[in-house]
């Protein structure tokens, strides 16, 4: 085990030092692609071996075993092999939610972002609740696609605080329809913030049984949220008449040109204006 060790650190050595700012710039494509390869031939030994040596920020150097780590994820993902990708993903999410330092989980979130897929998206739903580690895991799952609505729509219910807001987010970004009805809960949520990010995750999603719902959000009398829930309205609108959901998007148009009457208000008439022209109504 010792040899093993001692030969992938040698490895990693022929990786290039860090200039004065920390920065790798002097690259040798060649050099880095063989010693990327014979890590890579190493598999979970040699993977586990480069987690092992990432060390929490300002307690050593680990600028070359974060490098190989990345490359390696992106050479996985470019070697047309998805077992061996799978393989990769599953050895870094092993490493997740023990003992290791957060920032260092972190990073090892941000290269399944990069090389993971369907296989780790349970072990990253289990950070989404973890308020140092679950905008990375989200921001992970939201890549892979793959199962992610599932994960985040799981942890929704228990998510407090930051967590909430990019659970709610993310739902919005990874476009499930299925998210509707707890995003609909969540548009009544106690956080201003939470609630605005339910409307716009409703509406990226371009559910119609929300027309409703968002436009009772947009028509609050707190000037901040009136305005971020009326954008969310149009965006929503959009979507509608994108899918030819013709009657909807234009329900909303029509309320927000008639609702929408004070001067600094002309922007949103003009815009409902414009899409019930898209629409064919006027």
């Amino acid at each position: 085990m010792r040899k093993r060790s001692s030969s992938l650190a040698a490895l990693v050595n022929k990786l290039p030092d860090p200039d004065e700012r920390g920065m790798l710039t002097n690259i040798d494509k060649e050099v880095v692609d063989n010693v990327i390869s014979q890590i890579h031939k190493g598999g979970r030994t040699s993977i586990r071996g480069l987690i092992d040596m990432l060390v929490e920020p300002g307690n050593a150097d680990d600028v070359k075993p974060r490098y190989a780590l990345h490359c390696l994820a992106v050479h996985v993902c470019k070697i047309n092999n998805d077992r061996q990708r799978r393989a990769f993903a599953k050895t870094l999410a092993s490493q997740l939610g023990g003992d290791r330092h957060k920032a260092v989980q972190g990073y090892l979130v941000r290269q399944l972002q990069v090389a993971g897929g369907r296989e780790v998206a349970g072990e990253l739903g289990k950070l989404l609740q973890d308020e140092e580690l679950c905008e990375y895991a989200a921001q992970a799952l939201a890549a892979i696609g793959d199962g992610a609505a599932e994960q985040l729509r799981n942890a929704l219910p228990g998510a407090r605080g930051k967590c909430r807001l990019t659970i709610v987010q993310n739902l919005g970004v990874v476009r499930a329809g299925r998210s509707a009805g707890p995003l609909k809960k969540a548009i009544n949520d106690e956080d201003r913030e939470v609630r605005l990010a339910a409307a716009w995750a409703l509406a990226n999603i371009g559910d119609a049984g929300s027309v409703d719902v968002l436009l009772r959000a947009a028509d609050t009398e707190d000037v901040y949220e009136r305005i971020k829930a009326t954008q969310a309205c149009l965006v929503l609108a959009e979507r509608l008449l994108a899918a030819g959901k013709k009657s909807e998007a234009v329900r909303i148009y029509n309320h927000l040109r008639d609702t929408r009457t004070e001067p600094a208000e002309q922007y949103v008439r003009d815009a409902a204006e414009k899409g019930l022209a898209e629409a064919g109504k006027i």
